[in-house]
């Protein structure tokens, strides 16, 4: 939840986040971190693919031009890679 908190601090707190519903998508610490912080948690409608159209090209996005052009050795080059997607560091191909 430090991310969530970083995003905070660096934006402003959102209403609520819009999330794929999909197991590895739940996660307990984060149900309560939005509880804590008054974030709603909306989950696509399976069967529903209008739901995430925009979760479904990020992911796309991240893993075409992110996961599958580098090599991850631990997390903290994965940390810097990824973070290169976002535009907070460069890191050549």
């Amino acid at each position: 939840m430090i991310a969530m908190n970083k995003i905070i601090q660096q934006r402003s707190k959102p209403k609520q986040i819009f999330l794929e519903n999909r197991s590895e998508f739940i996660s307990k610490s984060l149900d309560k971190w939005a509880y804590e912080n008054n974030v709603a948690l909306a989950f696509s409608r399976p069967g529903k693919p209008t739901d995430n159209c925009y979760i479904k090209s990020f992911n796309r996005s991240f893993r075409d031009e992110c996961l599958n052009v580098h090599w991850f050795l631990s997390l903290e080059d994965t940390k810097m890679k990824a973070g290169c997607f976002w535009g907070e560091t460069r890191v050549p191909p």
